[in-house]
């Protein structure tokens, strides 16, 4: 193998790639990024086995070939590199890397021995505008919570309908669901789970990219792609394995009638939650305390070790009077993930599921559990 290929893109290819990456001392071939030619393209491939990274980038070919590397131990060393074309060059059991006055050999490893990467054979697909994607996942990837009893509550659950689909993610204590219109109308409905790793890793490689997705589906895998600008292919494939089992009745959780209604400003009832949780103690409770006449809410902690904590918020309520315990890690990531400037807070009552989304907005909910009064 031998190519030329320009410094920022080689570098931009190994920042997606390695991100999959990490320690495996039981297959240390999985600590590689496979690089091989494809025509006039340089394809970088890395793998943990669930989730599969592959990107082209655009490359003068003088001679094919593949080979692995250490993927963290090349990324180092490009992006120390000067901003000109590198040439890299398979030497034996080494790789050559070239660029201005700087050269290095990188040992080798066989790429026979290399994973393969599965192929998604279904030809079904969604296609979705990326930004909404990925803001969509960046709201329900921190609230999976990996469990072993309950393996289907493990990933973020994807709902394809004709005219919408849902990204739905819960821990058993908070649950979140986004809806997100479709402007092309799909003949068929699909549903797969897909692993909290796998979600941030999409995000990661593809968060902060213009333009559309596809989703291919498989019953055991799916396939994300994302094109390239200036030519007719991909830039980006994201495989990854899907959670087996079938996800359960979240819209049970979801409670359609309330007590008390709030409209709150996000960014003051954030930092009193912030206050309060200093006198949390050792369960994370903080109470909110609601009174329609004073409208206002009173967000209250205490700690007999510490001391505690009162402080009030102006609202607009409307309901009864009520007060709740609640995990205030759970209500901050609700909030934090609202992009409204206000929130509107419901309370079913002191022991149910209390809802928060954002004012102007319905395509997003969050669902949070109080801490039940022993």
């Amino acid at each position: 193998m031998k190519i030329e290929v320009l410094k920022d893109n080689l570098q931009k290819g190994l920042s997606v790639v390695e991100k999959v990456i990490g320690k495996n001392l039981s297959l240390p071939i999985l600590e590689n990024v496979l690089i091989k030619t494809e025509k006039n393209f340089l394809n970088l491939t890395s793998t943990n086995l669930e989730t599969a990274i592959q990107i082209w980038i655009l490359a003068n070919v003088k001679k094919e070939g593949k080979t692995t590397v250490p993927a963290r131990s090349l990324s180092s060393f490009v992006s120390l590199l000067p901003e000109e074309k590198i040439n890299m060059e398979v030497k034996k059991n080494n790789l050559s890397v070239e660029c201005g006055n700087y050269n290095t050999q990188i040992q080798t490893n066989d790429p026979e021995e290399f994973p393969i990467i599965p192929k998604v054979k279904n030809l079904d697909f969604f296609e979705i505008e990326n930004n909404i994607l990925c803001e969509g996942l960046s709201q329900m990837s921190d609230i999976v919570s990996p469990s072993q009893t309950r393996p289907e509550i493990s990933g973020v659950y994807f709902s394809f309908k004709k005219d919408a689909f849902k990204l739905v993610a819960t821990d058993s204590f908070r649950l979140a669901e986004k809806t997100i219109d479709l402007k092309q109308k799909n003949d068929k409905e699909y549903s797969f789970i897909l692993p909290q790793k796998s979600a941030k890793e999409l995000v990661n490689a593809l968060g902060g990219k213009q333009g559309k997705t596809k989703i291919y589906f498989s019953p055991n895998q799916v396939l994300f792609e994302y094109p390239m600008e200036e030519a007719s292919h991909p830039y980006i494939k994201i495989v990854s394995r899907l959670v087996e089992g079938e996800y359960p009745n979240y819209k049970e959780i979801i409670p359609n009638k309330f007590k008390t209604r709030l409209v709150l400003d996000k960014a003051e009832f954030i930092n009193q939650i912030k206050t309060a949780s200093l006198f949390s103690g050792k369960i994370n409770e903080v109470k909110v305390r609601v009174s329609p006449k004073k409208n206002e809410a009173q967000i209250l902690a205490q700690d007999p070790e510490m001391g505690e904590s009162k402080s009030s918020i102006k609202s607009e309520v409307k309901g009864e009077e009520m007060e709740i315990s609640y995990n205030y890690r759970f209500l901050l990531d609700g909030l934090n993930s609202i992009k409204s400037t206000e929130v509107i807070f419901e309370l079913s009552s002191e022991d149910g599921p209390s809802l928060l989304r954002p004012v102007g907005d319905s395509n997003y909910i969050y669902v949070v559990m109080p801490i039940k009064a022993s």
